[in-house]
């Protein structure tokens, strides 16, 4: 089983109105830790895009529009895409995503390669989030009385870090420092069961 540890960067939280800025993922066996493929990318968007822009998310990821000016045309980073995830066999039976915020990060995709085409192509429909990991895992320990509630300590991804003594993502928050971030996240909370030392 592998594992699509994917990423966004967007210029609002609107997928109806916003468009995504940057993708990034790593495809690693959920068995070793092995890292099997990466691809990280900017988007380029047209200035009328660029205009629609949420101040506040641009804030967080720092991107500027001449930055987004020399990045790939959508039609570009999709065939990329398609052609990695069908090297690496992508598909619904041997793979899944993992996200910190799969809702967001799907709507986002989907303006890349839509669920139809992803249907055609045999890609996962799962979408795992580390939040909920982190959830279920403390709330198993707190019954035991070895931690607190997971609301007591948040469950946001750096909050989540802090309560494994991780450092916080590096910032800007760019899409494979949230990648790099979340497969920290996840081998110091779930881990690879055949992990090699």
């Amino acid at each position: 089983m592998q594992a699509i540890f994917l990423d966004t960067e967007t210029n609002g939280l609107d997928p109806y109105k916003h468009k995504i800025l940057e993708i990034a993922y790593k495809i690693i066996d959920l068995y070793s830790g092995e890292e099997k493929d990466s691809y990280q990318t900017i988007i380029n968007q047209p200035e009328s895009i660029w205009e629609k822009s949420n101040l506040k998310s641009l804030e967080i990821n720092g991107f500027t529009f001449e930055e987004l000016k020399k990045g790939k045309q959508e039609k570009d980073a999709s065939f990329e895409i398609i052609e990695s995830f069908e090297k690496n066999t992508i598909q619904n039976d041997n793979s899944v995503y993992i996200c910190q915020n799969p809702s967001f990060d799907r709507a986002f995709f989907f303006q890349l390669i839509d669920s139809d085409k992803q249907n055609v192509l045999g890609w996962p429909y799962h979408w795992l989030d580390l939040a909920s990991m982190y959830w279920a895992l403390t709330l198993k320990k707190t019954s035991q009385n070895q931690s607190p509630f997971p609301w007591e300590t948040g469950f946001s991804k750096d909050l989540i870090a802090s309560e494994y003594t991780l450092p916080e993502e590096e910032k800007p928050h760019r899409a494979m420092n949230g990648v790099n971030h979340l497969i920290l996240c996840y081998k110091n909370i779930v881990g690879f069961p055949f992990l090699a030392t």
